[in-house]
């Protein structure tokens, strides 16, 4: 970045944090969200995003709003919007295993919510506990609360718990599959009789 404007650096998104060094980030949607989001900044915003060399931008938001702008600035993303409630088992196996498999690739990637919302805290600790890298639910909450400097509400903390679900179900079937692998079936009896010669 050597001999760039600051303006060519772009600025920081609001509310970044780190959640695994250098690899996963989140931040507030670039711009502001609702009566606060400045065109102007959202630009400067992306640029630094580009500037820092992410792979991809994943909006959570519920809308399509602003991706056009990634593209205008050359910004690869994905929009994975966050159901309602009832469809959220399905969508989190689904998003968590694309992010495992992006994060294993070694992308580097930024996630963002229309804000720093308990539903965006809440699908970052879901992920801890998901993908076993934190296995107690109070404690991944209490570590994404540390990392974005404020508590987890009600909506986050009831997808964190629905993660651990998942992430308990995932676990009982790939037991199952490995007893089913290690325990010899019953020898099968060989059909014979008394009376052959």
């Amino acid at each position: 970045m050597a001999g760039k404007g600051k303006w060519a650096q772009g600025i920081q998104p609001r509310h970044f944090h780190w959640v695994i060094k250098d690899q996963l980030a989140v931040c507030e949607r670039p711009g502001g969200f609702g009566a606060n989001h400045r065109k102007v900044r959202r630009q400067e915003e992306i640029i630094w995003i580009r500037e820092q060399g992410f792979d991809f931008v994943v909006s959570l938001s519920t809308g399509p709003n602003n991706l056009h702008s990634y593209d205008e600035l050359a910004v690869r993303w994905k929009h994975w919007p966050l159901p309602p409630s009832d469809e959220m088992p399905r969508y989190l196996n689904q998003s968590y295993s694309e992010l495992r498999r992006l994060l294993t690739e070694r992308r580097k990637l930024i996630l963002h919510h229309d804000e720093l919302s308990d539903r965006l805290t809440g699908f970052l600790a879901g992920y801890l506990v998901w993908n076993s890298m934190v296995v107690e639910i109070p404690k991944a909450v209490s570590m994404i609360e540390h990392i974005v400097g404020r508590q987890m509400g009600a909506e986050g903390r009831q997808m964190v718990v629905e993660a651990g679900r998942l992430q308990e179900a995932r676990r009982a079937a790939q037991a199952a599959a490995v007893e089913q692998m290690i325990t010899p079936s019953a020898p099968r009896p060989e059909s014979s009789s008394i009376y052959d010669d």
